[in-house]
């Protein structure tokens, strides 16, 4: 496995597959990566004759600065897990190689950015867009894999790419728990041991939601769940909705299949997000 600092360099290593009819798969990471990361470059593994993983803290879709200088770095040990998973290449810059002047563009997406994490996070698509079409400008992949936690950007991804016209397979993967339940997150490291017993409610509540969504309508239900987690001194609802899986909008009931619950959660200075199908 190699581990490239340059466009050029990854440039020239992609170059070399395609020469020789090689197939090549992408995994976008920011880093600190754990399980849920791994099992997207085992997928991205099996179905691709090279596998190309990005570890990259991409400051343009933070708009809150002390999120961005918490949020883990940990590239010595996120080389060594891919490594063992097999990834081929790592493409790890600085902010100035990926950035060398401002990037200016502007991205819309309608709808879709208009709710849920697009609401709170003003900017914050638009510099998943900006990252994500460089990453796909410099590797050129065939397929590229990303995780259903972030459920929305998955969706914003996916009209990007039709957007753009961009040949390129996006591959949705599941979301890899903890054994409590909780969804695997880079983020969970930031967690006090307090905090940490505290967010498995998170899962425990939108998997009983399931069960739940029989005996109620989607107002109960969507009440239900926020006053539940909200319960505990140590955790605060910031949003949750049952949405269209296709366009993110909230419904009002249950005839409209599939829906998706999406969920964000402020646990003391550290931003939780989930979702679940109905």
């Amino acid at each position: 496995m190699q581990v490239y600092s340059s466009v050029a360099a990854l440039r020239a290593f992609r170059d070399a597959g395609r020469k020789v009819g090689r197939s090549v798969g992408l995994v976008p990471t920011m880093g600190a990566l754990h399980a849920g990361h791994i099992s997207l470059v085992k997928r991205c593994r099996a179905e691709n004759d090279i596998v190309v993983t990005s570890v990259f803290v991409n400051p343009t879709q933070f708009n809150d600065p002390a999120d961005l200088e918490k949020y883990p770095r940990t590239l010595d040990h996120d080389v060594a897990m891919l490594r063992e998973a097999g990834c081929d290449a790592v493409f790890a810059p600085s902010v100035e190689e990926m950035y060398p002047q401002q990037d200016t563009r502007q991205f819309h997406f309608g709808p879709l950015e208009q709710v849920m994490e697009g609401v709170r996070r003003p900017g914050h698509f638009n510099g998943v867009a900006q990252i994500v079409t460089k990453l796909f400008d410099i590797v050129c992949p065939d397929r590229a894999y990303f995780g259903e936690k972030d459920f929305q950007q998955l969706a914003i991804i996916r009209q990007m790419v039709k957007d753009q016209h961009y040949p390129i397979q996006i591959v949705p993967c599941p979301i890899v728990r903890e054994a409590d339940g909780l969804a695997m997150s880079s983020r969970n490291t930031l967690l006090s041991a307090d905090q940490r017993r505290e967010v498995p409610l998170i899962a425990q509540t939108l998997f009983a939601s399931r069960d739940m969504a029989s005996k109620m309508t989607v107002r109960e239900l969507r009440d239900w769940v926020i006053g539940r987690i909200n319960a505990s001194p140590a955790m605060q609802v910031e949003y949750f909705e049952i949405v269209d899986r296709d366009t993110l909008q909230p419904v009002g009931d249950w005839t409209a299949r599939p829906l998706q619950g999406c969920i964000a959660v402020q646990v003391g200075t550290i931003r939780l997000i989930d979702n679940i199908a109905y």
